[in-house]
């Protein structure tokens, strides 16, 4: 099981740091307490969509040796209204530079989304979340 570690570093800033060691700055707007100085936490996923896939996609291109010149990953999401305003629907629109045939790049986008993206694949089957806590004493 994987270890990242979250922490707080005042008003509404987070840190998060997984294994790779690199940090993941998260900020909220003034009005909540924040000082918009990062992304917000469901920007964050969205991005994690979108580079996951995106490198799937490259993977997958560079191996049937049809590379694009430049691949960009937009994301819609659609969220409710009520808290926790959830995602309801995400669409994501590849646009790729170069001469890669079509039925490559849908090959490479389909076998991302339904075999290899494991954000995509987590967000699809919504895992389970668990907690706990550990109140420590101000020693």
């Amino acid at each position: 099981m994987g270890q990242t570690i979250v922490r707080h570093e005042g008003g509404m800033r987070f840190v998060g740091q997984g294994k790779s060691g690199h940090a993941v700055p998260m900020d909220a707007v003034s009005e909540v307490g924040g000082r918009d100085s990062a992304a917000r936490p469901i920007e964050i996923l969205l991005c994690a969509l979108g580079g996951c896939t995106g490198m799937d996609v490259i993977s997958i291109l560079h191996k049937m040796r049809t590379e694009p010149a430049s691949l960009e990953i937009e994301i819609a999401d659609e969220r409710e209204t009520d808290y926790p305003k959830a995602i309801k629907t995400i669409h994501l629109i590849y646009r790729v530079k170069g001469s890669v045939p079509e039925e490559n790049l849908k090959k490479a986008i389909d076998l991302s989304l339904s075999k290899y993206c494991s954000v995509a694949n987590s967000l699809a089957s919504a895992p389970r979340i668990t907690w706990e806590y550990v109140i420590a004493g101000d020693q």
